[in-house]
């Protein structure tokens, strides 16, 4: 396999998965520094994810239109000056416009990356190029705390996002060097009405979801955007069944693979989207850790995501993508329930190997359920299904934090006081059982499913021994 394309890529969506949450731990130095409080600076959060909300679902139709590697290097640079802008930001609204346009250029990295790895990779080598795609979005996560309240706290918050400057233009070097030519293809109209559809109904709903979980708006507010959105989604489904060229081809739910990939990994990221959120929490209010102690620990599962990708390959093409993912979601959900055991007196060396093997079976999970999407999908269809896939990303892993903030917030109204370690540990409970209804999508798929993508053979049935003899 060619593993250059891969890491090429994976660079690129390193940068914006940190990106995404190295600004957490930095909010309180932003604020003060362009005079507005922690609480309001949290739209930019909010308009990173809606601006990826917004601008995903066209990203299939612009990397036809206009050739994927060509766009996908426009994304880079697109982020790249959106960086730039955050760090000159002087007021909140600045900021808030800066990062939407950064959004823009993110909701394009994604989506076209996979869709240029998709097209470059043969099929037999689908699980092991993932394998390598896969790592940013689990250990941008875990790496940004960290590396956010380091910068933060001996540099400057503007070099969160000047780091982004010389990253991105080593992006845009390699990608023109390594990546393969893609040039553009005929395409049909942009479909506007389902562009504008799509987008209400996928920033409504991200936009709703974040303002309630992250309460920067009253939650009215977040609640009626969650309606609106919902309401543009169903009207979405109604317009793309007479669109002759729907920007979402639905159709492709058709296909088992492609649904069970969707379906299942979406049930599986809303437990795991609760994850990133919860565990900091519940180091540094019930374990009194600070940020800078609480995200070296969680870093642990990264380096468990960096390993598994020496083993994915192998593991799909042993067992399959069926049985591997039903056994995968399942003990990834027991490790999130574990995570619910934790206390003070638990021994570190204990919470790190549990935190490692949990990034180890999370990657195996991620690697395989993102190569499933694309196992069955022919070649010119792949352009239609990347824009699905990112938007139901974006759409569950806010249900995640939505419903993780939502737990916590019922939890400390039972017992009428403020956050308490037991919260964390119903929290996590919780999250642990939908993450494992996931397995649920992955047992009605066939045992064949994805066989000319993991190289899987199944065994043939034994004949039977010492038959019985006809009479």
């Amino acid at each position: 396999m060619n593993r250059i394309i891969p890491l090429v890529l994976a660079v690129a969506l390193f940068m914006e998965n940190m990106d995404s949450t190295v600004i957490a731990t930095s909010l309180p130095a932003i604020a003060a520094d362009i005079q507005t409080s922690p609480i309001a600076l949290k739209l930019a959060l909010t308009a990173y994810l809606v601006a990826l909300a917004v601008f995903i679902p066209i990203s299939g139709w612009m990397a036809d239109r206009f050739g994927a590697r060509n766009v996908f290097r426009a994304a880079i640079g697109v982020f790249i000056l959106g960086s730039v802008a955050c760090a000159m930001a002087n007021s909140l609204e600045f900021f808030v416009l800066a990062r939407f346009f950064q959004g823009m250029g993110g909701a394009m990295m994604t989506p076209v990356g996979r869709l240029v790895l998709v097209r470059s990779t043969p099929k037999s080598d689908l699980v092991a190029a993932m394998s390598w795609l896969t790592i940013p979005a689990l250990v941008g996560p875990l790496v940004g705390p960290p590396v956010g309240g380091f910068i933060t706290t001996y540099f400057s918050w503007h070099w969160i996002f000047l780091i982004n400057v010389p990253i991105g233009i080593i992006g845009i070097v390699l990608a023109t060097r390594y990546l393969p030519e893609t040039p553009s293809a005929e395409t049909p109209p942009l479909d506007y009405t389902g562009f504008v559809l799509s987008g209400i109904a996928a920033s409504g709903i991200v936009f709703g979801l974040s303002v309630v979980s992250l309460p920067a708006l009253p939650p009215a507010v977040g609640l009626i955007t969650v309606i609106v959105g919902v309401v543009c989604g169903i009207l979405y489904l109604r317009h793309a069944r007479h669109a002759k060229n729907p920007l979402l081809a639905l159709e492709l739910f058709r296909n088992q693979a492609f649904r069970a990939s969707v379906l299942g990994g979406g049930l599986f990221r809303i437990g795991i989207g609760a994850v990133p959120f919860l565990l900091p929490l519940m180091f540094q209010i019930g374990f009194g850790l600070t940020p800078f102690q609480s995200g070296m620990i969680t870093f642990v599962s990264a380096l468990g995501a960096i390993g598994m990708k020496f083993v994915t390959a192998w593991l799909f093409r042993v067992a399959g993508f069926r049985r591997v993912l039903i056994w995968g979601s399942l003990l990834a959900a027991i490790s999130i329930a574990v995570y619910g055991l934790f206390t003070p007196t638990t021994p570190y060396p204990l919470i790190l190997a549990v935190l490692l093997v949990g990034g180890f079976i999370r990657s195996m999970f991620f690697t395989g359920v993102n190569a499933l999407a694309f196992a069955e999908i022919p070649a010119e269809e792949t352009s239609k299904a990347t824009p699905i896939t990112a938007v139901a990303q974006q759409l569950n892993i806010a249900l995640g934090v939505a419903l993780a903030g939502g737990i916590l917030e019922v939890s400390t109204k039972v017992h009428g006081g403020p956050l308490m370690l037991s919260d964390f540990h119903v929290a996590f409970f919780i999250v642990a059982a939908v993450a494992a209804l996931a397995a649920l999508s992955f047992i009605r798929l066939s045992p064949e499913a994805g066989n000319a993508v993991s190289g899987y053979k199944a065994r043939p049935a034994k004949p039977l021994e010492n038959p019985a003899p006809s009479s």
